[in-house]
C-alpha cells in the first residue's frame, strides 16, 4: 500500500521522504558510451584523514542510472560494488520502478546491470553489472557502527558525480515514523539529498555500514537529518541478497488519503484510490469520487481493522498490512456510508500491482 506523496509528519518532522532519485523526462539516448562529467572541485573541505578515505573508497563507488521507457523518465541514484564480479548494493527504491539499468564507474566505464535480488520492505536492492571485472570493492562492516563517529558518504546529488558528504552518526536503530519507510536505521548529520539515495556510508576504517535510504527536512527544505539501512557482512539481509533472493512487499492495492487519515468519525484510513487490477479491486472496495471540476465529492472507505486490529489512521493501515506475508489472506474492516463492511483479500507483491504506481 502507498499513501500519496510525502505524509508530513508531526511536530519537528516538516517532511520525512525517501531520498527519491534524481527523476526527469528522458531524451532520446544516443551515445552510451561517453565517460561521466566528473566534478573536480570537492563540495566541502575534508580534513586530511577523511580525503584519503575518499579517494580510497571512491572507485567502488557507482552512479545508478534507472529508465522506464514506458513512462519516459529516467533517474539517478547511487550504489557501491561489494563483490568483484560486479555486485552492485543501492537502495531499492532507486531501482524499483525502472526497467532498465546502467552504472557508470569512476574510470568512466557505463556498464548495462540488471536486478538480481532485492528486499523492498529493508529498501536495499543488488544489481548485477554486466561488463568484465575484477571491479573495485567496498568492504561491508565486520563490526557494530558507534554513536558519534566520523562517517562519509559518497554520492551524486546536485549534479555532482561521486561526491563526498561528511556527517556523525547520531543514532542506531532509529524509527522512520511511517510504515512504508525502512526502521532500525542509521540516523546521522551527514547533508544527503536526493540522486545520494543507495550510496555507502563509511566508516573511518573504509568499511560500509549502511545504505542511503532517506532523509529528514525542515519546511525550508533543508535536511536536517539522513538515514541508512545498517548493512553487516554475513547477515541474514546481505546473505539473502547474494543467493538471489527477491523479497517484496505485501500490498492489497490501496492508495490512501493522507489528508484526511484519522479524521474521520471514527478515525481509521481513508481510501483514496483503488489499485486497477489489485485484489482491493476484486473485492470490490471503493476509493473517493471526484465531481466535474475534481474536486472531492465523496471520501473513499474508511479502513477501521485488518485481521480485527484497530486501525486509526493510515500509517496503522500500512503497519497491519506489513506484518503479513504475500499470499496472506487479511480481513479488511471497513465503513462505507456509514454501514460497516468486511473484505477478505489476499496480499500480493507490490511489483505485480503496477498502478499503483502510477
Amino acid at each position: 500500500m502507498r499513501p500519496l506523496p510525502w505524509l508530513p509528519v508531526l511536530l519537528l518532522l516538516a517532511l520525512t521522504a525517501y531520498l527519491l532519485p534524481e527523476w526527469r523526462s528522458a531524451p532520446p539516448r544516443t551515445d552510451m558510451s561517453s565517460p561521466p562529467v566528473v566534478t573536480r572541485t570537492l563540495p566541502n573541505a575534508l580534513p586530511e584523514n577523511t580525503r584519503e578515505l575518499f579517494t580510497r573508497s571512491r572507485p567502488a563507488v557507482v552512479r545508478v542510472e534507472s529508465l522506464n521507457p514506458s513512462r519516459g523518465e529516467e533517474g539517478i541514484g547511487t550504489g557501491f560494488f561489494i563483490s568483484q564480479t560486479g555486485q552492485v548494493l543501492t537502495a531499492y527504491h532507486v531501482v524499483a520502478s525502472g526497467q532498465l539499468f546502467q552504472v557508470q564507474t569512476l574510470a568512466g566505464r557505463r556498464l548495462p546491470a540488471r536486478v538480481a535480488a532485492y528486499d523492498a520492505q529493508a529498501d536495499v536492492a543488488l544489481l548485477q553489472v554486466q561488463g568484465r571485472g575484477p571491479f573495485p570493492v567496498l568492504n561491508l562492516a565486520t563490526r557494530p557502527p558507534r554513536v558519534g563517529e566520523t562517517v562519509l558518504a559518497i554520492g551524486n546529488s546536485g549534479g555532482d558525480f561521486l561526491q563526498p558528504r561528511r556527517g556523525q552518526l547520531l543514532r542506531l536503530g532509529a524509527e522512520a515514523g511511517r510504515a512504508d519507510f525502512p526502521q532500525g536505521t542509521l540516523e546521522m548529520t551527514a547533508p544527503l539529498a536526493p540522486g545520494d539515495s543507495g550510496g555507502p556510508i563509511i566508516d573511518g576504517n573504509g568499511q560500509a555500514i549502511g545504505v542511503v535510504s532517506y532523509i529528514r527536512v525542515d519546511d525550508s527544505g533543508q535536511t536536517r537529518a539522513s538515514y541508512a539501512v545498517p548493512v553487516t557482512e554475513g547477515n541474514d539481509l546481505i546473505t539473502a541478497l547474494r543467493a538471489g533472493k527477491q523479497r517484496d512487499v505485501p500490498v492489497v492495492g490501496l492508495v490512501l488519503d493522507v489528508n484526511h487519515s484519522g479524521l474521520t468519525d471514527p478515525p481509521g484510513g481513508v481510501v483514496s484510490r483503488v489499485a486497477k487490477g489489485s485484489p482491493a479491486a476484486r473485492a470490490g472496495l471503493r476509493g473517493a469520487a471526484l465531481d466535474e471540476n475534481g474536486n472531492l465529492a465523496r471520501l473513499g472507505d474508511v479502513i477501521l481493522s485488518v485481521n480485527g486490529q484497530r486501525t486509526r489512521n493510515a500509517n496503522e493501515v500500512i503497519s497491519a498490512i506489513r506484518r503479513a506475508q504475500v499470499g496472506d489472506t487479511v480481513t479488511l474492516g471497513y465503513l462505507r456510508g456509514g454501514q460497516p463492511r468486511e473484505a477478505h483479500v489476499t496480499l500480493v507483491g507490490e511489483r505485480t500491482v503496477p498502478d499503483l504506481n502510477e
